[in-house]
């Protein structure tokens, strides 16, 4: 039947639209900003970086190796690296970013950074409220205002960031236990050591 197509398309709208007025399974729309819906898990805006512990700047994971910035496609994240280094979350010494900015007007959520980045740490955020009057300056995020803990990163993708916690903690573990090993074979090697030299200084008995 010509038509028919149509009609069945009609007649879908109707349904949910008469429905809509006594089931809530059929409401397709929510009075926003009053009404917000919830954000899935896999939902991926705009990037930010994640830390540990209080201080956002000492708790930076990025280490500025800067591949996410060369892996970019639109080109879209700078950073300029550091000259000295500081102890990451597991104490080792490590470069961090002095500058790290995202020009969110020209990225494109595509999340490439966020797969290659090698620490865990950057990640996509779920906001997306970030209209501004200044659109230079006002869609140009630095360090400061990309820094978002872990704890956050925990609320809004926490099954990816069971994922993440399991396998940095694992790391850190053999870390420490290494460096366990290694102090205790020096303890070992310096009572060697001492125990040969007082052998050595202590006189021969006489007959």
């Amino acid at each position: 039947m010509l038509g028919e197509g149509i009609l069945k398309g009609l007649a879908e709208t109707a349904k949910n639209f008469a429905g809509s007025f006594v089931s809530e399974e059929r409401l397709t729309t929510v009075e926003y900003p009053e009404q917000r819906l919830p954000q899935i898990e896999n939902t991926r805006d705009f990037p930010f970086l994640v830390y540990d512990g209080e201080d956002a700047m000492a708790g930076l994971r990025c280490v500025s190796c800067q591949i996410c910035e060369k892996e970019c496609p639109p080109k879209c994240i700078y950073i300029v690296k550091s000259t000295d280094k500081k102890p990451d979350y597991v104490g080792k010494a490590q470069f961090y970013p002095t500058r790290f900015d995202i020009d969110i007007s020209v990225c494109m959520s595509c999340q490439i950074c966020v797969e290659v980045c090698p620490f865990d740490a950057i990640k996509m955020d779920t906001e997306f409220e970030l209209s501004t009057s200044d659109r230079f300056g006002g869609l140009i995020l630095d360090k400061h205002k990309l820094a978002k803990s872990n704890s956050y990163y925990q609320k809004i993708h926490p099954t990816e960031a069971a994922e993440v916690d399991g396998r940095l903690e694992e790391e850190k573990q053999k870390l420490e236990a290494k460096a366990k090993a290694a102090a205790e074979a020096a303890a070992a090697k310096a009572a060697a050591d001492a125990a040969a030299k007082a052998a050595a200084t202590t006189p021969e008995a006489q007959p």
